[in-house]
């Protein structure tokens, strides 16, 4: 099973000097991708808006940010978002954002996108919330241009582009992989029409995971693609909101326990989500190191 890190926005209160050791870390332990969790801001519950569900105050760093600072101090694992909420952002300067990352990084990017689920921030962006599905296959069909065309022409419903060019192109061009999360319908049949893979929250019941990726390849194939080349990727655990779910990582068989059921769904990738670590008790970087070594090891030495 190759194993992803969602890195921990946590870190910064250790400096920049503590963020770098971090990914330099998570590298050298040997795990093969190192994701950045995606918001700009977190709303406070209003009268008429209820609380998110994150605490407001939930330190957040820049995903594309933070990935180009740690880029330039890591050198072979690779870099994506777990998810970036695309419909709230402008897809031809993220189309370029990524592409100068893929470029400056050797073709080390994997783009994660979603659709979000907190419309208090779609306003604070000025972005339209009720629409977001729509213009989110609209933005992937944007950067795949961007990434690949010479001449840029595309003419959508809410994005336009007439003789444009985008250069350099990145490393892995229009295939670079676009992996999409997301357990909704849309979400599902979007994975199998344009995505290269599936991140799934965390699914405990086998058979829901069966149907899920039975609905992928079913949307695939009727779009003409191979179902086998889409990638698959569910998380070990989901972000702990009670006690019991933060003590996750304090408990390595579980860990193990959950990374063969995973494997066992027929998911090639799990993620691991390095905030948690930090909530089921690793409060210095040292410790999430620590932690993050031996869930390495176990999962691996299984």
């Amino acid at each position: 099973m190759k194993l992803a890190v969602e890195f921990p926005s946590v870190s910064y209160r250790e400096g920049a000097d503590g963020v770098i050791r971090l990914a330099k870390a998570i590298e050298d332990i040997g795990y093969d991708q190192l994701d950045m969790f995606d918001h700009v801001v977190m709303g406070y519950p209003t009268d008429t808006r209820v609380a998110p569900i994150y605490p407001p105050q939930m330190p957040i760093l820049e995903a594309l940010m933070t990935l180009a600072f740690v880029a330039s101090h890591t050198h072979k694992i690779g870099l994506g978002t777990e998810v970036l909420v695309l419909p709230q952002r402008q897809p031809v300067l993220v189309a370029k954002q990524i592409s100068t990352l893929d470029t400056l990084t050797g073709g080390r990017m994997r783009l994660g996108v979603g659709v979000g689920w907190q419309e208090s921030e779609y306003d604070a962006l000025e972005e339209t919330f009720s629409n977001r599905g729509q213009r989110m296959d609209q933005a992937i069909a944007v950067l795949r241009s961007c990434w690949g065309d010479e001449r840029i022409d595309y003419q959508l419903k809410h994005y336009s582009s007439v003789a444009m060019a985008m250069e350099p192109k990145p490393p892995q061009g229009k295939g670079l992989p676009i992996w999409i999360g997301g357990n909704a319908e849309a979400a599902l049949k979007r994975v199998g029409e344009v995505g290269d893979g599936w991140l799934a929250t965390a699914i405990e019941d086998p058979s829901i995971a069966k149907r899920c990726k039975d609905k992928i390849s079913n949307f695939a194939e009727a779009a003409g693609r191979d179902p086998a080349r889409i990638g698959y990727q569910m998380m070990l655990d989901v972000p702990p909101r009670d006690e019991e779910g933060k003590k996750f990582y304090q408990n390595l068989d579980r860990v193990v326990a959950r990374a063969e059921a995973v494997e066992n769904m027929g998911f090639e990738w799990g993620a691991l989500n390095a905030t948690a670590i930090f909530q089921a008790g690793a409060r210095s970087i040292d410790e999430i190191i620590d932690t993050l070594g031996k869930v390495h090891d176990a999962v691996r030495g299984r």
